[in-house]
């Protein structure tokens, strides 16, 4: 029979929630578009996730034909941190069952996303033996190895996700790096783990306006050169490091400095309860550079693709990404991306040919790509070819079927261990 109703858990964030928030970023652009690709191929495809909002509806079908977006009550309806919701779980996983067993819902696979939905998934395989492949977006161990802050204490979190590799049938990694991270750091058998990066929507992430008409569109002048980041604010995204390249421009190519805007897509620029946007927004003040910046606020996934067709390049400074999901947008959209050399962005974007690879936290290495950039136009057109070009190896469809082929390996075979 094959595969015909899955079940995706989603327990920390909805993958309808607004983009820009503490929580919302790849991953529930992931889970939304893999499901919207799977639900168009005729799949039923529910997803599991936490009321965090007493305005949630019971059910959402909002994303596309076949697709559910389930809210199932897990403590109380708020925002809650990850370790917070940890104390749920429990709640969450009997909930989701009792849905299940009074509507006579059988699944055929669970594909489980971050380490809170992996618990989930490996008590629902305890209970109905089903399968489940599960994909973690993040590690606790990298995140831990790069110190976020002085409050970040992974170790309940590190603990869960070996659980999680003991039970899964199959564990997806984005790229090479995260399965020799799972390797090295967890000691997953390499036979567990299959390489499947995300996708992108190529139609919704296409060239179809010129940059100059995108511009205009933002309200900036026809010749101002638009240097982009788009994510959440955090430290580890290392936003500071632009600001500080930014400065060193300002002594290295003080000519073209005065054609740059550099635009920060992402958080609430008039919020306090987010430091690190403070911190960037005094910065660039200290750093005498604020008339270049703006801070521009979070944007849905409908409005991106206006601010990468406006954008000369995308910045992505990062300490740590797991795939790195905007430059592959930035990608489709024919817009080359700076990338620091980690994680997934050392495989998503190819150095000299659809951006470059710079070290991370250094910003005088920064500042040279894109004095090499707004100098050479030719080739940045060239590079934003390439990398439209390139982006069409991961449209959703293709993405869809190999992950298909893992649902239906796990669903009717055993794995061999090795």
């Amino acid at each position: 029979m094959g595969i015909q109703r899955i079940a995706l858990l989603s327990v920390h964030s909805s993958p309808l929630a607004p983009m820009g928030g503490a929580k919302t970023g790849g991953m529930n652009v992931y889970i939304r578009e893999l499901a919207r690709e799977l639900g168009g191929q005729g799949l039923q495809v529910d997803i599991f996730t936490r009321r965090s909002y007493g305005s949630e509806l019971d059910v959402d079908r909002s994303i596309g034909e076949n697709v559910r977006v389930i809210y199932l009550e897990a403590g109380p309806a708020a925002s809650l941190s990850p370790d917070q919701q940890y104390d749920h779980l429990p709640e969450f996983t009997a909930n989701l069952m009792a849905y299940a067993t009074l509507r006579n819902l059988h699944y055929d696979i669970v594909y489980s996303h971050y380490w809170l939905s992996g618990w989930v998934a490996a008590k629902l395989k305890e209970a109905w033996g089903i399968r489940f492949v599960h994909m973690f977006h993040t590690l606790g161990h990298m995140k831990k190895r790069i110190q976020l802050n002085d409050y970040y204490q992974p170790d309940r979190r590190i603990t869960t996700e070996l659980q999680i590799l003991q039970a899964a049938d199959r564990v997806v990694a984005a790229t090479p790096a995260e399965q020799a991270q799972l390797r090295w750091l967890y000691r997953a058998r390499r036979s567990q783990i299959a390489v499947i990066p995300p996708g992108v929507n190529i139609d919704h992430f296409d060239k179809q306006m010129s940059r100059k008409a995108a511009r205009q569109s933002l309200g900036l002048a026809p010749n101002i050169e638009l240097l982009l980041f788009v994510g959440r604010i955090e430290p580890l995204k290392a936003v500071d490091t632009i600001l500080e390249a930014l400065h060193v421009l300002r002594d290295k190519a003080p000519n073209l400095l005065r054609t740059v805007h550099f635009m920060i897509v992402g958080g609430a620029p008039q919020s306090l309860s987010n430091p690190e946007m403070s911190r960037l927004q005094t910065l660039s003040s200290k750093l005498g550079i604020d008339r270049l910046v703006s801070f521009v606020g979070a944007r849905e996934q409908t409005e991106l693709p206006l601010y990468y067709a406006a954008a000369t390049a995308v910045i992505m400074p990062s300490d740590y990404e797991s795939f790195g999901m905007v430059a592959l947008e930035a990608m489709s959209s024919g817009t080359p991306v700076i990338a620091s050399q980690v994680g997934g962005l050392q495989f998503l974007v190819r150095d000299e040919e659809t951006g470059f690879h710079i070290p991370a936290r250094e910003p005088i290495s920064l500042a040279d790509c894109i004095i090499r950039l707004l100098s050479e136009p030719a080739r940045t057109k060239d590079m934003g070819i390439a990398a439209s070009r390139i982006a069409q190896e991961y449209a959703w469809s293709r993405i869809a079927e190999r992950l298909l082929q893992v649902f239906h390996d796990v669903a009717c075979r055993r794995l061999k261990r090795t």
